[in-house]
């Protein structure tokens, strides 16, 4: 049996948090800290068990590190999870113990709101822990993240636009978003404002029904299932991981994939049968980046028009990307990888300077 040392790839530190009195069960990883603290969002999710939980923890902490070196920011990788359901379990003396579990580690993790914790929760977590992001405008905060991970999403969908058909436009193109939630709400005024089509599949009735009110020109369907078989040509998985499989890909009819959701391959492998497919990739943690940009901005008295600005060069980045693939003859995963783990290294390696 592999112990817990075996379980990761890599990671420098990995936080076991337990309060009794709260029922606080939280697991903190920290993937590196080569560019500076590990930021990444504390996700409180009713995982089936703790073996769930830790895998689950280990891929996002180290997701985070490269989203962050992509996104040329000066910030490690890490993430956070809470065990419950945060519908039954949340509450503030929980929140208050984790955030002194964050303060424990002195700076070393920086958190934000990720699935099922919002703006609110990190105000209560910060009267505990002075490293929190991502808190509400009246708490000294830049609010909700989601309006810019949809932003970059939208960007990066048009460098795939522009790289796959030679104009960044979107109008008249067809988008299946699937998981119309936080981000995916946003990311359907975007699309719609530029002249996209849009079909929609969500597990919650809510958040469909919500969409439908506000936009009714978007098409609606059962679920994930159908989406992934329609006549689309951009599929935007903007729900939870694991997104991207043999069956997801076999069966897509869509010429892209970009969407919001973290870690959508579901195991290695998947990036390369996009690509046999025809398939353009953009890479998860590339597009999605807007949301650690804006946390991080608010670290330094957040404007929202510098971190806006910062959010649209993901066009840029995207187009990066996808001309070093095609240079290197591999998946575009595979080449933001390297671009991460070179200026990790790079830039890393700066510590060996020492200042007084």
């Amino acid at each position: 049996m592999s112990g817990v040392f075996d379980r990761g790839e890599g990671h420098e530190q990995v936080v076991f948090c337990h309060d009794p009195r709260t029922g606080l069960r939280a697991i903190i990883a920290i993937y590196s800290t080569a560019l500076g603290p590990a930021l990444g969002g504390t996700r409180f999710f009713p995982y089936p068990d703790e073996d769930a939980a830790l895998t689950d923890v280990l891929q996002l902490a180290k997701a985070m590190a490269y989203k962050n070196a992509l996104a040329g920011l000066d910030l490690g990788g890490g993430k956070a999870v809470i065990i419950g359901d945060p519908q039954r379990d949340k509450s503030e003396a929980l929140l208050r113990a984790y955030g002194r579990f964050v303060a424990s580690l002195g700076g070393r993790y920086v958190t934000a709101c990720d699935v099922g914790t919002y703006v609110e929760d990190m105000d209560v977590i910060a009267r505990e822990c002075r490293w929190v992001t991502g808190r509400s405008p009246v708490d000294g905060g830049a609010g909700d993240s989601s309006i810019l991970t949809a932003l970059g999403v939208f960007q990066g969908m048009r460098a795939s636009a522009k790289w796959l058909w030679d104009s960044p436009s979107l109008r008249g193109r067809r988008v299946g978003i699937a998981g119309v939630g936080k981000v995916g709400r946003h990311l359907v005024e975007h699309l719609l404002a530029e002249g996209a089509e849009i079909v929609v599949a969500d597990v919650s009735p809510t958040a469909v029904a919500a969409v439908r009110a506000a936009h009714p020109e978007v098409d609606v369907v059962a679920d994930t299932e159908e989406l992934i078989g329609a006549d689309i040509d951009i599929y935007a998985p903007c729900a939870m991981g694991g997104a991207l499989d043999e069956h997801t890909v076999t069966g897509l009819k869509a010429s892209v994939v970009c969407g919001a959701a973290n870690n959508q391959l579901a195991h290695p492998g998947v990036e390369r049968l996009l690509l046999e497919r025809g398939i353009l990739y953009a890479p998860d943690y590339l597009v999605n980046a807007g949301g650690v940009i804006q946390v991080d901005d608010e670290r330094h008295g957040f404007v929202f028009d510098r971190a806006r600005a910062k959010t649209e060069r993901i066009f840029d980045t995207t187009l990066a990307v996808f001309a070093a693939a095609e240079r290197d003859a591999v998946p575009p995963a595979v080449a933001a990888d390297r671009i991460a783990e070179q200026r990790m290294a790079d830039v890393g390696a700066l510590t060996r300077i020492w200042l007084p």
